[in-house]
């Protein structure tokens, strides 16, 4: 995780099978609508709704293959990881005293979502971690880097898009904060770097540098 080693997540999506890859997308939302005041596009893990080939579900595994995420949505998915699994339902009009409202209850148990919040800590607090330029002293922040390549087969070279997740892990900060942003064309950038150096300043701004 801390890597962001597409190695790994292949292999572990093969293991899993893609029966089990796809039911544990599908309770995370996958081929779903989100409930948004604007419409938006569904998240999907292949054209037709099901993965047939070893390959694809290797290339799934670490967010290639026929995978596309709404960015909403991806935002979505990381507030299972400050309510105990469970995803809340995003809305766009200002309210002045918001409530959460639960989307998918336990999309992953409480348990895996603690585990999963340690590794993505790791991600941008240790040195090595693919997030690291976002590092904090005054504060906690927990988050995954990604890199989406557009090309039409292994071996070749086309545009990149980076992704960067970031989030508060104290359930108390006076000022918490979900941040998901995706940034075209970054393969002569820097990769998904880029964006975590961008994401960086975005909260220098809001918390102060």
């Amino acid at each position: 995780m801390i890597y962001s080693d597409n190695i790994f997540f292949a292999k572990a999506a093969l293991e899993l099978g893609a029966d089990r890859f796809t039911d544990g997308l599908d309770r995370f939302g996958f081929n779903q609508v989100v409930p948004f005041e604007i419409k938006m596009s569904q998240s999907q893990y292949d054209n037709d709704g099901s993965i047939t080939e070893e390959i694809q579900l290797a290339d799934s595994g670490y967010g290639q293959g026929q995978v596309l995420a709404n960015p909403l949505h991806l935002a979505v998915m990381y507030t299972a990881f400050s309510n105990s699994g469970s995803m809340i339902t995003p809305y766009l009009i200002y309210k002045d005293d918001p409530s959460a409202e639960v989307w998918i209850n336990q999309a992953i148990s409480k348990e895996h979502s603690s585990l999963l919040t340690e590794d993505l800590k790791a991600v941008v607090n240790n040195p090595a971690g693919s997030g690291y330029a976002a590092h904090r002293t005054d504060m906690e922040l927990a988050g995954k880097t990604g890199t989406a390549e557009l090309k039409s087969e292994q071996g070749t070279t086309g545009q990149e898009i980076g992704w960067f997740s970031v989030f508060t892990t104290d359930p108390s900060a006076s000022k918490p904060v979900l941040l998901t942003s995706m940034v075209e064309s970054v393969e002569d950038k820097g990769g998904s770097t880029y964006v975590v150096k961008k994401d960086a300043a975005v909260l220098d701004s809001y918390f102060g540098s």
